[in-house]
């Protein structure tokens, strides 16, 4: 079972007024703007035990495949928490939803065959540190599954992000920084990337601070013989 730190408030994070407005267009990005096919690609082959970091309204639950014989999923806002707990009820593998904060995982080191963070990474306070700490509880060879967005190609947008990261865009989006850049964060953290592809989210219409997205699979070093 989770060990909850008391480090960490149990509502590390409170953005009731966003919190409800995620849990809709989160819902209308999947069915319209094909984000469950992502979903679906990211958790595909997974197996074991599995960390999930920022489970937001549990959309990921319905695409864990048979193999995972347990998830334990990390929410740290109120609201969101309790539509994931409701999600976890319909899920096809077991599901334990908690509190906790990505910075101070409420969880044994090296317990965990896979950890997956999804669009969260941009809301951490500390992303060294959470990263450190997701390094922590994967067992030596575990695997990394990431779906984020972060920092565009190219001149203009990088330069609307770092603006928008100044200024209101934290504060209107539950804490969300568009410039960070997930790649780097992830290899700096002492992880093997394996593979990832660039993809625009949404895939048609207009080009957004977030449609800058990564997709893809890193892992914890295997110790050396």
């Amino acid at each position: 079972m989770p060990q909850r730190s008391s480090k960490i408030p149990r509502d590390a994070v409170h953005h009731p007024l966003f919190a409800r407005f995620y849990a809709r267009i989160s819902v209308t990005a999947d069915l319209r703007g094909g984000v469950a096919a992502h979903r679906e690609e990211l958790l595909a082959g997974l197996f074991g035990r599995v960390l999930e970091i920022g489970a937001g309204n549990g959309l990921n639950f319905a695409h864990y495949p048979a193999a995972v014989s347990e998830v334990v999923a990390i929410e740290p806002e109120r609201t969101l928490r309790r539509l994931a707990q409701e999600a976890a009820l319909r899920a096809d593998v077991p599901v334990d939803v908690v509190p906790g904060a990505a910075e101070a995982l409420p969880v044994k080191s090296e317990a965990f065959d896979a950890a997956v963070v999804s669009l969260v990474l941009c809301t951490v306070r500390d992303l060294p540190r959470s990263l450190a700490e997701i390094r922590r509880v994967l067992r030596p060879g575990g695997e990394l599954r990431f779906f984020e967005h972060g920092l565009a190609q190219g001149r203009a947008m990088p330069l609307v992000q770092r603006a928008l990261d100044r200024t209101v865009w934290p504060l209107l989006f539950g804490g969300c920084h568009t410039a960070r850049d997930p790649l780097a964060a992830i290899e700096a953290a002492g992880f093997e990337i394996d593979g990832y592809r660039r993809l625009r989210v949404p895939e048609h219409g207009p080009t957004l601070p977030t449609s800058a997205c990564v997709l893809g699979t890193a892992r914890r070093p295997a110790l050396k013989e």
